[in-house]
């Protein structure tokens, strides 16, 4: 089940509490990536709010946004990179991608191992993914005033065990967002000092979300091992030629007398 992108682009950009998990998650992701010069960054889901530092030194910025959740043109001010698409089936060739991010993708998908299929065939040898989906023990799962109380939670070694089985390897696991979501004063006043306390103290260790990065490492193939040639065949020999009529058969010498049976008596020739 896909949210609406009215309905993502409002919590994001005109309510408190979403502007804030904004920055908490992207500040977090630029850390894991501070640079991505000559570079081509693409984002699947509702992405858009951690893509915006790469706009200036990437080589190319794609934005796709699956059917059910719909389009928005993306950024204000600037020309449009979002794209509307399948699911499934992105507008991209293979191994274009240099850096993937997930947001609110791969958590309301319905064939998560497809598209974890798709996010390995766009991207490169080498290129990084990153994961960001709601954590099942945190706060923001439990909430449906945020986006993150939407789709299926994950823990991280459920998300970890999925993508190692298709054959990404894990590079971090971390996780964020440890304020509440709550739109009181008081929360709000302290998203530095909770972000901060959470990171360090165990009590505050399930954060609201799980982001996992992950690499694509293409194995090299390998030389099998050598298969001898089948021994060939001899040369057949010459079939010997059918006798003619009249002339002794096969292991009858010329002149060497035959028997003949006639009525019970034999005879020689």
């Amino acid at each position: 089940m896909h949210l609406d992108v009215q309905e993502l682009r409002n919590f994001y950009y005109r309510s408190a509490l979403g502007r804030a998990a904004q920055k908490v998650v992207r500040d977090q992701l630029l850390a894991l990536w501070p640079e991505a010069k000559g570079q081509t960054v693409v984002g699947f889901g509702f992405a858009v709010p951690l893509l915006r530092p790469y706009l200036a030194q990437a080589r190319r910025v794609v934005a796709l946004m699956p059917g059910p959740q719909g389009v928005m043109a993306w950024p204000a001010g600037m020309p449009n990179v979002s794209v509307l698409c399948d699911e499934l089936r992105w507008p991209l060739a293979t191994g274009v991608a240099d850096k993937l991010v997930l947001l609110h993708g791969f958590e309301m998908s319905d064939d998560t191992g497809a598209l974890m299929a798709e996010c390995w065939r766009v991207m490169g040898p080498g290129g990084r993914a990153v994961f960001v989906v709601p954590n099942r023990t945190g706060l923001w799962a439990r909430s449906e005033r945020t986006p993150f109380g939407y789709g299926r939670p994950f823990t991280t070694g459920q998300l970890e065990a999925q993508l190692r089985k298709h054959g990404f390897a894990v590079e971090r696991a971390l996780s964020t967002l440890y304020q509440p979501p709550s739109l009181q004063p008081r929360w709000r006043r302290l998203p530095a000092l909770l972000e901060t306390a959470g990171r360090h103290l165990p009590v505050f260790k399930a954060g609201g979300v799980v982001m996992i990065e992950v690499s694509k490492q293409v194995v090299a193939p390998t030389r099998g091992e050598r298969v001898p040639l089948r021994a060939r065949l001899p040369i057949l020999a010459p079939q010997p030629q059918p006798a003619a009529r009249g002339a002794p058969g096969p292991g009858l010498a010329a002149g060497h007398p035959r028997e003949v049976v006639r009525g019970g008596a034999s005879s020689r020739l």
